[in-house]
Order: structure tokens, then sequence, then C-alpha cells
């Protein structure tokens, strides 16, 4: 009984933040704030890997943001801002990386891939031909034996 009160109580307790309002935005300008916002969705969360820090939640890509939103008030460009980002973490943090020799394989990597997947299938599939043509052909005893056990198949069957 005494588990159910402390259940409810803390149930209670914890339903205010359950009704959280939405995020007010950290710059006075809104403005400054598009443009924050803008950079950020050109910058890759280092944690998540999969979204923007605009996208993200994580306290490494609200540190860039930050980042971002206080070079963005001393007077550097959009342009400035990503290629410090670049030199401090490498081409990994574009969210959308430039085609240059050190980063091929991870733009033409997936269709290199697709084509030696094809390339394997063409192969393994040539040879499963080539096995089918020079299987040993059914014998006259063998094809009579499969014909009756094909019809005791279908008489069962039907009844």
């Amino acid at each position: 009984m005494h588990s159910k009160l402390i259940f409810f109580i803390l149930l209670t307790l914890a339903w205010p933040l359950s009704h959280a309002g939405e995020a007010t935005s950290v710059a006075e300008d809104d403005a400054l704030e598009k443009r924050v916002m803008a950079v950020s969705a050109e910058l890759r969360c280092l944690v998540c890997q999969n979204q923007t820090i605009a996208d993200s939640h994580a306290d490494l890509a609200i540190d860039l943001k930050n980042q971002v939103r206080e070079k963005l008030r001393q007077g550097m460009s959009e342009q400035e801002i990503v290629d410090y980002m670049v030199k401090r973490y490498g081409d990994f943090v574009l969210y959308r990386p430039l085609v240059k020799s050190t980063t091929w394989l991870l733009w033409f990597g997936p269709f290199a891939l697709l084509v030696l997947a094809f390339g394997v299938l063409v192969v393994k599939l040539r040879q499963r031909r080539r096995a089918m043509q020079q299987a040993p052909a059914l014998s006259a005893e063998d094809r009579a034996r499969v014909a009756a056990l094909l019809s005791e198949s279908n008489k069962k069957a039907q009844s």
C-alpha cells in the first residue's frame, strides 16, 4: 500500500515536467538566430552523427551552436565559421562534405560497393547456370520413378 502512495506522490510531482513549453530563441535578434540556424544546418553533430547541430539536443551540439552564435556576433561570416569548424574538427563536421580527394571514398564508396555487389551477383548467376547445364540428365528409370511419385502424391491430395 505504501509503495502505491509513494508512486502516486512521485507521479504527481513529475506531472508539471511532462508539460514543458517550447524552447525560446537564445538570440535577442531574430535575424541573428536565423543565421545561426542556417550555419548550424550545415554542421554535423559530432555526437549524433546523423543530425545537424541545428536538429540535435546533445550538449556538444548546443555548445557548437553557441560558438556559432558568438562568432556571428563577433562579425565572422558564415563561411569563415564553417572554415573554422572544418579546421578544428576536420571535414567530418560538414553535414554535406565537399567532393575532394580526401572525401572521394565517402561520396563514391556506396556506388563502388553497388557495382561490386552487382558484379558478384552476375558471376554467381553465371556459375549457377553453368552448374545447371552440367548437371547429369535423368535416366528413363529415374523419370518413371518421379512420375510414379507425382501421381501417388496427386491421388493422396485428391482423397
